[in-house]
């Protein structure tokens, strides 16, 4: 099988990351729960993992990263609790459900005001919008660092001086740039960035978090068993037992940090443009079938950079029939459909039928992407 959907979870991941998580299995107890050595094993686990995500993403303090099962979660702490009723939040075209629920049910119930920066037809984003959308009761800002649907970076520091210059919160969903996409949480004006751990970081699914810059305060979304300060009948105020009410995920926590290790070890530029290289070796195949149809920046010369997606359509064949000609006849995995993008879809154009999208990992060769670029060839024809 010729695995080509990274961006939904780099199902191919280092060795040692599985091994890291069978042994964490059948050591460790639960961190913060005991002066033992099998819950003193859980808790150092989970504080070499927060030093390892604040030396990535330019924490100063590991202990304002926070872990969550993902980063749905992570954006829903960030959105529940830092909008208030009346507040106002821009955001993007370019976001997931798990931005564009929260937002909206921010709307429903706490008369949140929002408005969505527009994205043109290549997916790229018309930062004047931001200056035009701003009002005097804006607090958030909510971008994605790069669409999951095209790959399109959005340019962070950009939206981070904006924001800095009116002392608005930044937030980030780097769902898809964490692990390969160099990220300065500090420089970049970000005040909360969250992310996931089963994608570029190439950890175990159920792992991910936030990390939230000094001097932003988050309501915590969640309240409960904190291994700590039991006869408070509030959740404790410091990071980052504030965001992490019961029983953190250590074992995956374990197999992250391992990944990251792999990740430092391998350098996250080597890792980079290794899937940018399979990323632009796929486009040069398929930019000239007759029939294909290609979609985000990738229709610039030269390409950008982004991230390893390729987002196509084939004729105006519905792009699950082709993902799934695609893993039936060819032995192919990608991603159709709308990607829980729906407003990037609007954009785009692809409402109705959808993309195929093509994610490139770590662990693919040039072999796979000859084999896909020949599987579209021939589904074209």
């Amino acid at each position: 099988m010729i695995y080509l959907d990274n961006a939904a979870t780099s199902m191919m991941r280092p060795p040692e990351v599985v091994d890291a998580v069978a042994r964490a299995l059948t050591s460790m107890g639960n961190a913060s729960r005991g002066a033992h050595a099998e819950s003193l094993a859980a808790s150092r686990t989970d504080f070499v993992c927060r030093r390892q995500l604040a030396s990535l993403f330019g924490v100063s303090d590991p202990q304002r990263v926070c872990f969550a099962a993902n980063s749905t979660e992570a954006l829903n702490i960030a959105l529940m609790g830092l909008a208030n009723p009346g507040d106002h939040v821009i955001s993007t075209d370019l976001e997931h459900n798990s931005v564009l629920r929260p937002l909206y049910r921010l709307q429903a119930e706490r008369d949140v005001e929002v408005d969505f920066v527009p994205a043109n037809r290549e997916g790229v984003l018309d930062y004047g919008a931001f200056a035009r959308l701003v009002r005097r009761n804006t607090r958030l800002v909510v971008v994605n660092h790069a669409s999951n649907v095209t790959g399109n970076l959005v340019d962070i520091e950009r939206i981070g001086r904006f924001c800095r210059e009116r002392g608005l919160v930044l937030v980030v969903d780097a769902s898809q740039t964490a692990g390969t996409v160099p990220i300065d949480m500090e420089s970049a004006g970000i005040g909360v960035l969250c992310f996931t751990g089963h994608k570029g970081l190439m950890g175990p699914q159920g792992t991910g978090g936030l990390c939230v810059a000094e001097g932003v305060e988050i309501r915590p979304w969640k309240v409960g068993g904190t291994g700590v300060l039991s006869y408070l009948h509030t959740q404790p105020e410091a990071y980052p037992t504030r965001l992490e009410a019961g029983t953190l995920n250590s074992h995956g926590i374990a197999g992250l940090s391992a990944a990251l290790d792999f990740i430092e070890r391998t350098g996250m530029d080597v890792i980079a443009s290794h899937e940018r290289a399979l990323m632009l070796r796929f486009l040069e195949r398929v930019r000239d079938v007759e029939g294909v149809t290609l979609y985000g920046d990738v229709v610039r010369d030269p390409v950008p950079q982004r991230t390893a997606i390729v987002a196509l359509n084939v004729r105006d064949y519905d792009s699950a029939a082709v993902s799934d000609e695609l893993a039936t006849t060819y032995d192919i995995a990608t991603r159709p459909g709308a990607h829980c993008a729906p407003r990037m879809h609007e954009a785009l154009g692809t409402r109705e039928q959808g993309v195929v999208r093509f994610s490139f990992g770590w662990f693919n060769t040039e072999e796979d992407v000859d084999a896909a670029a020949d599987a579209i060839r021939e589904i074209a024809s």
